[in-house]
């Protein structure tokens, strides 16, 4: 077969797929910029492999073999694994301690942990719980879901440390902030002398599916290091980004996302460690 006809399968799958209600030929024939001919081709042996069905108003959509095959793609991705090496890179180039972050139901954890080369290190366990008002994770994952932001602050929080922010005005505004600067930063706010820093990544359907988190010594967190360190576990969380088959084209603010209502006016549990 003609690479360009491979090509074209692909272009098709990922036009029907943004289109729930179908798509007629003409249609597609015109958001592709390919001749009638040539696209009806494609399109009958798509549908001749249950690739794409047809319906009586002869409109296409994607067909079983494709879902099946979507379904047990991402079934058999795994995040860890595939974040094994940009996050080694990543420690390697800052020197800090670098997590990837996880959402485990209502639980936030750290699925694994890259050592840097710094003498000093924290020994924080791989898959305990998170708290969620404090940690730098925990607060990238409850900024961009109002379940667990409610959850948060439907209770009364721990002060772990002097500047750790306790009161539902003061999360609102953090929440705000990291949804705006796209991560979010824990300044010694769950534990003292050590600033955390925590991007995310997006999985192909764009949803928040984990985060790199960065540990950073008090004495290290200076500003040129903080871009450095940010500029780095960006690129790293795009690689991360890539491989779980996210290959969005990059906007000024590719992680901004749009939350529902006011998670403040919520109130249900919060799991903390």
């Amino acid at each position: 077969m003609n690479p360009d006809r491979y090509l074209r399968t692909f272009d098709i799958l990922n036009l029907l797929v943004s289109h729930k209600e179908g798509l007629r030929l003409t249609e597609i024939k015109e958001a592709l910029k390919l001749p009638v001919s040539s696209v009806h081709n494609v399109l009958q042996t798509m549908v001749a492999a249950e690739v794409l069905v047809v319906d009586e108003d002869l409109r296409y959509f994607v067909g079983p073999r494709t879902v099946s095959l979507a379904l047990r793609t991402v079934h058999a991705l795994d995040v860890r694994s595939l974040a094994r090496r940009p996050l080694q890179d990543l420690a390697r180039e800052i020197g800090d301690d670098v997590y990837l972050g996880l959402r485990m139901g209502s639980r936030v954890v750290y699925a694994d942990r890259i050592l840097g080369t710094q003498r000093i290190s924290l020994d924080i366990r791989l898959g305990e719980s998170l708290f969620l008002h404090s940690t730098a994770t925990g607060k990238l994952f409850a900024a961009f879901d109002d379940r667990l932001a409610a959850g948060v602050m439907g209770r009364k929080l721990p002060k772990l440390t002097a500047t750790t922010i306790t009161s539902a005005e003061g999360l609102t505004q953090e929440y705000a902030r990291i949804r705006e600067q796209g991560f979010a930063k824990s300044q010694e706010e769950s534990t003292e002398g050590v600033v955390g820093y925590a991007v995310p990544i997006r999985s192909a359907d764009g949803q928040l599916a984990a985060a790199v988190h960065v540990s950073v010594m008090l004495n290290r967190a200076t500003k040129p290091h903080e871009r450095k360190l940010l500029s780095k576990a960006r690129l790293c969380a795009s690689q991360i980004e890539r491989l779980l088959g996210n290959v969005r084209q990059e906007t000024a603010r590719p992680w901004a996302a749009v939350t529902g209502k006011s998670a403040a006016k919520k109130a249900v549990s919060e799991s903390v460690q």
